[in-house]
């Protein structure tokens, strides 16, 4: 796993209303969301029709939604809650004390 740093700083991260935002880390897209003081990792888009997740919302139970057709996603684990059978890709996140770092696999792409 290679693991790049976020941020030194996340309180200076501008997670907005919903508690999501786009990033870009070496040419790679993803959604930073903060949720129950918990920071998770998944794709951009949806994997059904490619709304922008940082565009949705994020319930009660903690489940990312896509602003398109409100399929719902476990943030841990990418698992689809609304039974439509698709998955969103997640990436491990780790607090450490010099930031906030999100792991790659070598060599993969989103």
């Amino acid at each position: 796993m290679n693991w790049v740093l976020i941020t030194e700083f996340p309180l200076g991260l501008d997670f907005g209303e919903n508690g999501m935002l786009e990033m870009e880390l070496m040419g790679r897209k993803f959604t930073l969301a903060k949720w129950d003081n918990q920071f998770y990792a998944f794709a951009q888009k949806c994997p059904h029709a490619s709304g922008r997740m940082a565009s949705g919302y994020i319930n009660p139970q903690g489940q990312v939604v896509c602003p398109l057709h409100r399929y719902a996603f476990d943030m841990k684990n990418g698992r689809n809650t609304t039974g439509e059978g698709y998955f969103l890709k997640t990436y491990p996140i780790e607090q450490r004390p010099e930031g906030i770092f999100i792991g790659f696999k070598p060599n993969s792409f989103f």
